[in-house]
C-alpha cells in the first residue's frame, strides 16, 4: 500500500504495530482502510517478531496483502516477562526516531501491551483495536494484556456491545469507545473466495482423509492451560479420539502443541487413520479447513468469531470466552475440558447440525474503514477524544 513520501502533506502519522499471526488478520484490512484517506496518513510498520517463523510470517504477509514491515525488532520466544521487556526495549528507539501522532496495536498479544506502554509513558497517543473484550480469567497472559492496555489507551475500538460495558466498568471514558464492528471478519469476507480447497491441501501434504459422508471436523489446540498439563492433554485428545471415531478430524498442530506431546510421550496416540495431523496452516487454507467442516474443536478465541461468520458450529475446549457474542449470537458452544461437556456438544451438533446463530452487528465488513474513519477525524481534531 502506498506510504505518503516525506515530502507529502499529511494530516499526522501511526506507528502500526504487528507482533503475532492474529494481529496480521487484523491489521491488513486497517492499514488498507487507512492508506485510502485523504488527506493522506504517513503509515509505518513495526514487527516486533514475537511470531518468528519467517515461513508463516511470510504466508500470512503475502496471502493476506500486508505490505512488509518498516522496522522489524526480531524479538523471538522467552517467557512472557522476557519477552514484554525486550518488546519495550527494542520499541522505544523506533518511537524515539519515528515521533508518529499516535501508535495503533491490536489485540491482546504481550506486543500489544509492550508497545502500548512505551508509547504511554512517552506521551504518545495509543489507539487500541480489539478493545474490551473479557473472558474475566486472570490466569490468562492475554486478559492481562487486555486490561493494562485499555486502561492507557487513547481512543479504543469495540467488537460488540459487551466491550463498551467492560470498559465503562473499569472507568474508561464512554467518548473514547467506538463501538465499529470486527476487523477479523473484514479479512474474512474479503478473502473467501481465495480460500485453499481442502483438496488442494492434502494434496500439498501428501495425505488423504478417511471417507465420511458426514463431513469432517477440525481440531485446534495450543493454550498452556491445555497442553501444558499432561493429564489434561491426556484427557481432551482421549475426547477428540472418540470423536474422530465418528467424524474424521483436521489437525493442525501447533508448535506447542506437538513439542507437548512428544515431551509426554503421547505420540502413538495420535497414530490412527481417523485424525489427520498437519502442519500449522496459513490463512487461506485454514480458511478453506473452516469454511466446509461439519464443526470446528478449538481454544483459539479469533475462531470463535470465523465460525460464526461462517455459520460453523463451534466448540470451545476453554472454560470461558472473552468473545461472548460468538455463544448469545453465533455458533459457538462452551464446553471447557471437561469430556462429558465436549461429547454432548458434540452429539447436539450431529443431531441437530448445531446452533444456526446469526453475523452480529457490524460484522459486515466495513469495520476497519470505520475504524479509519474515526481515526481521521480523531487527528483532525487534534487527537480529541
Amino acid at each position: 500500500m502506498p506510504i505518503p513520501s516525506s515530502g507529502v502533506q499529511t494530516l499526522g502519522s501511526i506507528l502500526c504495530v504487528v507482533g503475532a499471526r492474529p494481529n496480521f488478520m487484523k491489521m491488513a484490512p486497517i492499514m488498507a482502510a487507512l492508506g485510502d484517506l485523504r488527506p493522506a496518513l504517513a503509515l509505518s510498520l513495526v514487527h516486533t517478531g514475537q511470531h518468528y517463523d519467517a515461513a508463516m510470517n511470510h504466508q500470512y504477509f503475502e496471502a493476506l496483502g500486508i505490505p512488509q514491515p518498516d522496522i522489524n525488532l526480531e524479538v523471538g520466544s522467552a517467557s512472557h516477562a522476557i519477552q514484554t521487556a525486550e518488546v519495550m526495549r527494542r520499541f522505544e528507539p523506533v518511537l524515539d526516531t519515528r515521533q508518529p501522532s499516535a501508535v495503533l496495536v491490536v489485540g491482546d498479544v504481550n506486543s500489544t501491551l509492550a508497545c502500548a506502554l512505551v508509547a504511554a509513558k512517552k506521551g504518545v497517543p495509543v489507539i487500541h483495536v480489539e478493545a474490551g473484550l473479557r473472558s474475566f480469567d486472570r490466569a490468562m497472559p492475554e486478559e492481562i494484556n487486555r486490561i493494562l492496555t485499555d486502561q492507557i489507551s487513547d481512543l479504543l475500538f469495540i467488537t460488540e456491545s459487551s466491550g463498551r460495558a467492560n470498559l465503562l466498568r473499569e472507568g474508561i471514558a464512554e467518548s473514547r469507545i467506538h463501538f465499529v464492528g470486527n476487523v477479523m471478519i473484514d479479512t474474512l469476507r474479503r478473502n473467501l473466495e481465495r480460500a485453499v480447497p481442502l483438496s488442494q491441501i492434502l494434496k500439498d501434504a501428501g495425505q488423504n482423509l478417511q471417507d465420511s459422508n458426514a463431513g469432517y471436523a477440525v481440531l485446534t489446540l495450543h493454550r498452556p492451560s491445555n497442553v501444558d498439563d499432561p493429564a489434561i492433554l491426556r484427557a481432551l485428545l482421549e475426547t477428540v479420539l472418540k470423536i474422530s471415531r465418528r467424524l474424521p478430524i483436521i489437525f493442525p498442530m501447533h508448535p506447542r502443541t506437538r513439542a507437548m506431546v512428544e515431551k509426554f510421550g503421547m505420540e502413538e496416540m495420535l497414530d490412527v487413520p481417523e485424525l489427520l495431523l498437519l502442519p500449522p496452516m496459513g490463512y487461506l487454507e485454514m480458511l478453506g479447513l473452516m469454511k466446509d467442516a461439519r464443526v470446528m474443536l478449538t481454544d483459539s478465541g479469533g475462531i470463535q468469531e470465523e465460525t460464526t461468520a461462517l455459520g460453523v458450529p463451534c466448540i470451545t475446549l476453554r472454560n470461558n470466552t472473552e468473545r461472548p457474542i460468538t455463544v448469545d449470537e453465533g455458533t459457538n458452544t462452551i464446553a471447557g475440558q471437561d469430556p462429558i461437556k465436549i461429547l454432548a456438544a458434540f452429539d447436539e451438533i450431529m443431531r441437530s447440525g448445531g446452533k444456526a446463530g446469526r453475523v452480529p452487528e457490524f460484522w459486515d465488513g466495513q469495520a476497519s474503514i470505520r475504524i479509519a474513519t474515526a481515526i481521521h477525524e480523531w487527528l483532525g481534531n487534534g487527537l480529541r477524544s
